[in-house]
């Protein structure tokens, strides 16, 4: 029997290895029949079906018949091999390789092949970088090398000589001295070609979609032509500047050579030869006193350059310079003024309405004679002015005036002014070849929905006149009784509305039975509102969720000032460049911190708490264990005066740390919150405690277990409440201080204030130095109160009273100039100072800096109108 058997199994695998080929080779038939695109259907269903270890014999195929010609070996490589291997590369390999896949990108910008590149130059980070901050030594790095002003050794050489030869002994002062010589000499001949320039060629663009357009009708290379001749023509203007100049003969061992602004230069003839905006485009100015002027400035059409104005606080001379910067160079083909007004005057400016009367004064005939130079000298230039002057002869004499004044051909509307600036659609005065000036600047369609807005509204407020004031009556006592019914309230604390129930239902059945009376029915109904509804247990659940989210979130505020302030501030301690000193910090931050650690740990058991919450959990006696940890509070309030003075000696006294609360200071990490505002959040947390536990507890049954703890626990909260009250007053007693002090009486007959002005003031360290290499120091910040015949100078400082969220700014005064006895002097921009000015009075002199270049140019034109006027009277 068994050898029968066995040779049936054999029989059998015969049969089936035979019936296998078969079909192998059946289906190896059809697959020579296929097409390619079956071929490759067929191989996809079957390794779709296949196994691990079927695709793995399947991989190893490949790789013994097919060898792999090219692999990216930091896929292959352990990350440290391939980091090992960057290593070697340069800084402006690295960022090549960067741009090979993101992969690469991310492997060439670690930190730790960056650190040892700037460690190199004696390039520190002021801060150390985060755990999730990516990047960071590499940003250091080219931020670093972009500022830096050198020639290449090449470069260097065959500008000064060969770099080995032997060089005097006292020759380095000398070299010193004819470097200082040299720039300067670059800089004047620089300023004279940019001069020559402007008169010779086309103005220069910037790159905007209309570069493309007008591109197209330049002949090809035309654009690249012009580059390439302006960095010539640059080039030969350095070269021969040095050329006059003897070499130097040895710039070993210094970098500091003299070079021409190559990336300032590269940006500027690429904007000419881009052709950004059209040569002579259009420019509407649009007054911010008209309704809805938003919609005004979004049918502009393109290719229209709009200027939005304010109409307060602006002087003419700062609106033809808004204008001037806005054409760039170029002359405009027309200038539109969509303003207020009607048929007799332009009502342009703030207390300046350009009538018959005033046309021909100075100032007012200066800014039409400007504006006329801005246009161009072709025919078909015209000014389009937006207001009927046109519909008056008064108009008509205004019109008359301003052509003579300008060349310039104007165009008005001839219709009546109304209150809906309807008199734009009617007919203009003047040559309309093109169509009506309002097809010239706006979208047709968008201009007509600003129309029917100004309709509406005015529609809206004749109804409103006619129907105001039989309710003025209604409204007054409506507004009356909100008030004491919020008085009243406001009088009975919602502690004991909650902690005496009766209390609360007899003042609830009394107000029903008043809100029956008409004259005290809103009273009725608006307490009624304000009054809390029973509820059952869910009311405690509610309350108790809101406490676990208000809590997060004042871990969250507390975790925004460590993460925000003390973590970098500490790591510039460790990092040899400090921002403020150890003791410093620990004064400001230890407290807040310490407050940190306390409230997490409340949290994590209010967490626990809920997460296994019922009707018959418990919440008081955290709060009594919280309670008792509360001396951490005490330190920090006790310290919050101390706090509050040390951020403010700090803020003025060093430097880096204003800069430092500037860049971080009410931001969205913040919540556009500042560093004091932050510190106030402790105080208020308190009374939200305190809220929340009354509220916990009128919602507790007298018979619950956490009834006990809770009333305890609300007697420990306001208890420390209190203390914190008393702190409070005690440090309003001791900050009352006036807004002005050391002043004299600035109180005087026919004076009135015209201007204030933040700045900075700076010293120099040495005048004799050239002015673009001068150094300055920051030395306190200033406020300029700008009267109709003196400047007022006083020293500005910003204090936060403890417990108090807004700030308090105290003016110290220092200096009064007669504005006639004041000379104002413009100081150029340079590497180390911009946007700044001196003041110079009878006795002494302000060197001060504004932030904003165009808040300089308004306030130094406000200033020297103000100089002007008062000269004159004198």
């Amino acid at each position: 029997w068994f050898p029968s058997y066995t040779g049936f199994a054999i029989w059998k695998y015969s049969v089936s290895f035979q019936l296998f080929e078969e079909r192998v080779s059946l289906i190896t038939h059809w697959f020579d029949l296929w097409t390619d695109t079956q071929r490759k259907q067929f191989l996809h269903t079957m390794l779709m079906r296949c196994s691990k270890s079927q695709l793995k014999f399947t991989q190893n195929w490949f790789a013994e018949r097919i060898p792999v010609t090219k692999v990216d070996f930091t896929r292959v490589l352990p990350r440290f091999i391939s980091l090992y291997i960057f290593s070697f590369l340069s800084p402006r390999e690295l960022c090549a390789a960067a741009q090979v896949n993101w992969h690469w990108k991310f492997i060439t910008e670690q930190d730790c092949l960056w650190v040892p590149k700037c460690v190199t130059f004696g390039w520190f980070l002021p801060y150390t970088p985060a755990d999730n901050e990516y990047c960071a030594w590499k940003q250091h790095y080219i931020a670093c090398a972009t500022s830096l002003d050198y020639f290449t050794p090449r470069e260097a050489t065959e500008i000064y000589g060969t770099l080995n030869e032997p060089k005097a002994e006292n020759e380095e002062q000398g070299e010193r001295l004819r470097e200082k010589w040299l720039r300067k000499i670059i800089r004047e001949r620089l300023a004279l070609h940019k001069k020559e320039l402007f008169k010779a060629r086309l103005p220069w663009m910037s790159g905007t979609w209309s570069s493309r357009f007008l591109k197209s009708r330049l002949q090809p290379g035309q654009a690249q032509t012009f580059q390439d001749r302006a960095r010539l023509q640059a080039k030969q203007l350095v070269l021969a500047s040095l050329k006059t100049l003897p070499k130097r003969k040895n710039v070993t061992r210094s970098r500091s050579y003299p070079v021409l602004p190559y990336k300032h230069c590269q940006r500027v003839y690429q904007n000419h030869s881009s052709f950004a905006y059209a040569l002579e485009p259009y420019l509407v100015l649009i007054s911010s006193r008209i309704p809805a002027y938003e919609m005004v400035l979004d049918s502009i059409k393109p290719g229209v350059i709009p200027v939005l104005y304010e109409h307060c606080g602006m002087t003419l001379e700062s609106l033809i310079f808004y204008i001037e910067k806005a054409l760039d160079g170029r002359k405009a083909k027309s200038i539109g003024i969509f303003s207020d007004g009607d048929s007799r005057e332009i009502n342009l400016l703030q207390g300046c309405r350009i009538s018959i009367e005033n046309i021909l004064s100075p100032e007012v005939r200066e800014f039409w004679e400007k504006l006329g130079c801005v246009m161009s000298p072709e025919e078909g230039g015209h000014v389009d002015i937006f207001v009927p002057l046109a519909a008056s002869e008064a108009g008509m004499e205004v019109l008359s005036q301003l052509t003579q004044l300008t060349g310039v051909l104007f165009r008005t509307p001839t219709g009546i002014a109304t209150g809906s600036y309807q008199h734009i659609l009617s007919e203009w005065l003047g040559n309309q070849k093109d169509g009506p000036p309002t097809s010239t600047y706006f979208t047709e369609v968008k201009l007509q929905t600003w129309f029917r807005l100004t309709e509406l509204l005015e529609e809206a407020l004749k109804s409103v006149r006619k129907q105001m004031r039989p309710y003025l009556s209604e409204l007054q006592k409506s507004i009356s009784d909100r008030i004491i019914g919020q008085f009243t309230f406001d009088a009975m604390s919602r502690a004991k509305v909650h902690t005496n129930r009766e209390t609360a239902r007899t003042f609830t059945d009394g107000l029903t039975e008043l809100s029956k009376r008409s004259h005290v029915s809103k009273i009725a109904r608006f307490l009624i509102d304000k009054k809390l509804q029973k509820d059952t247990a869910d009311r405690r659940t509610r309350f108790a969720r809101e406490l676990l989210t208000s809590e997060k979130n004042y871990v969250h505020m507390l975790e925004t000032v460590r993460d925000v302030y003390v973590i970098p501030l500490k790591a510039a301690l460790a990092s040899n460049r400090a921002i403020l000193s150890h003791a410093n910090v620990q004064i400001i931050f230890s407290d807040i911190v310490d407050a940190l650690q306390l409230n997490r740990k409340f949290l994590n058991d209010l967490t626990e708490r809920l997460q296994e919450w019922s009707p018959s959990q418990c919440l008081g006696e955290i709060f009594t264990q919280f309670g008792w940890q509360l001396q951490t509070y005490t330190n920090f309030f006790n310290n919050y005066t101390v706090i509050l003075k040390t951020i403010d000696m700090c803020r003025e006294t060093i430097p880096l740390f204003r800069a430092f609360l500037k860049r971080h200071d009410k931001t969205v990490i913040t919540n556009m919150m500042s560093l004091q505002e932050l510190l106030l959040c402790p105080s208020k947390r308190f009374e939200e405690y305190l809220s929340l536990l009354y509220a916990l507890r009128l919602h507790t049954p007298s018979e619950h277990a956490d009834r006990e703890d809770l009333t305890a626990a609300i007697k420990m909260i306001k208890q420390y409440k209190e203390y914190i009250d008393q702190v409070c007053h005690h440090s309003s007693l001791c900050s009352l201080l006036s807004v002005w002090y050391s002043c004299l009486n600035l109180l005087e007959a026919n004076r009135y204030l015209i201007r204030v002005q933040d700045v900075s003031q700076f010293s120099c360290y040495s005048e004799e130095i050239c002015v673009s290499f001068r150094l300055y120091e920051h030395i306190s910040d200033l406020s300029l109160f700008l009267f109709n015949d003196a400047l007022v100078i006083s020293n500005r400082s910003i204090s936060y009273a403890p417990f108090e969220r807004t700030p308090k700014t105290t003016y110290q005064f220092l200096a009064s100039v007669a504005l006639h006895r004041l000379v104002v002097e413009d100081i150029p921009h340079s590497k180390y100072i911009k946007n700044a000015f001196i003041l110079q009075g009878p006795k002494r002199q302000w060197i001060c800096s504004i932030e904003d270049e165009d808040d300089k140019f308004t306030w130094l034109s406000a200033l020297q109108s103000a100089i002007n006027c008062s000269i004159e009277k004198n």
